[in-house]
């Protein structure tokens, strides 16, 4: 199991401490949702939701539409970001998709390539689009 090193563990400050962790040398593909506080190290592909805290490590490679609470990203995200409170954009982070989010944090040093959506109202996870093809409209009578 991996360790957080201090500058990972001081930009990420979730309540209750890390509850699960994806570790370096690790593969997930699929739909990730949680409760607490994620650190993932290792490589990820899919979708990610949770109203709570996500971090995603200096080695980490991140291939997804990621819904969360907050997120501290320090390694490399390909995909959208949806982040209720906050997204910070560590010095060693790469980002290329859009980001919606009320407070955006952008270390000197990050590469960060898309667009960005900032506004007090976020697209709540609740409200994120069906996985599922929308079923047809109704006839009309």
């Amino acid at each position: 199991m991996a360790i957080l090193n201090r500058q990972e563990e001081a930009a990420f400050k979730p309540g209750g401490g890390t509850a699960t962790l994806l570790g370096a040398g690790s593969e997930f593909e699929g739909k990730l949702t949680f409760q607490g506080s994620v650190h993932i190290d290792g490589r990820f592909s899919g979708e990610i939701r949770t109203s709570d805290d996500l971090n995603i490590g200096q080695a980490a490679k991140v291939s997804a539409e990621i819904h969360v609470g907050a997120i501290v990203v320090h390694g490399e995200v390909q995909g959208n970001i949806y982040a209720k409170n906050l997204v910070e954009l560590e010095s060693t982070a790469k980002v290329f998709g859009t980001i919606e989010t009320p407070a955006l944090v952008v270390k000197k040093g990050a590469i960060f390539e898309g667009s960005t959506k900032m506004g007090a109202k976020v697209t709540p996870i609740t409200d994120a689009k069906p996985l599922s093809p929308a079923s047809p409209a109704p006839a009309n009578k």
